[in-house]
């Protein structure tokens, strides 16, 4: 990533967290790499913490850097 993470609301991780715990059927819009505004429908398989980031992985293997999620 080319800038700092800035880290999203508790009550929004809360969330998150509920919906990979429960496999809830979500939609992920997010923004890529590119800049690009993205949208899955999927479940998310984990939320984790790397190197002072938090990021979740949906069930099809994409890993979103949770500050781009919109």
């Amino acid at each position: 990533m080319s800038h700092a993470y800035k880290p999203i609301d508790c009550a929004f991780h809360d969330a998150l967290l509920e919906a990979a715990t429960l496999r809830r059927l979500v939609e992920i819009v997010f923004r890529d790499e590119a800049g690009q505004i993205q949208t899955f429908h999927d479940r998310i398989r984990d939320v984790f913490t790397r190197a002072g980031e938090e990021f979740l992985v949906l069930e099809r293997g994409q890993m979103i850097r949770l500050d781009h999620l919109l």
